[in-house]
């Protein structure tokens, strides 16, 4: 069976049915959804039931594609930041979104460690302007 996949609809071979991207939340109300139907593709079994999702699931498409390249990078903020395009600051925040989003306290006023700066900025891991951004927060 080939499956290939095209703005988040699945295609399946020899299946003219489309499968599109579970939805966490309501388009209406924006309430967290259940997936209340499974069907299986090749025998046509369907099992009917209320199934919660992932706390992933709940994620929108932009915070999926963030966690795959932190996760894809090790969580090296650097090279996140090299593969997006985008700043150490910027990094964070995304981080700390996703974090939220999965049901998690964000530290907030968090006091930087000139310290920890220092060490990255020595290991390459932050350029200078991301350092004095940090130390000046």
């Amino acid at each position: 069976m080939n499956i290939s996949k095209c703005h988040d609809i699945l295609f399946v071979e020899g299946d003219d049915r489309l499968a599109y991207k579970i939805i966490g939340k309501c388009p209406i109300c924006k309430s967290k959804l259940l997936i209340s139907k499974l069907k299986c593709p090749k025998c046509s079994t369907i099992i009917e039931n209320n199934f919660e999702m992932s706390k992933f699931e709940y994620l929108t498409l932009e915070q999926l594609k963030f966690i795959e390249v932190f996760l894809k990078n090790r969580g090296n903020i650097k090279d996140v930041e090299k593969e997006l395009g985008i700043s150490y600051p910027t990094v964070r925040a995304k981080l700390d979104e996703v974090i939220a989003a999965l049901g998690y306290n964000v530290a907030q006023d968090v006091k930087v460690d000139k310290k920890k700066v220092v060490d990255m900025l020595d290991k390459g891991q932050i350029s200078a302007d991301e350092a004095i951004k940090m130390l000046n927060e």
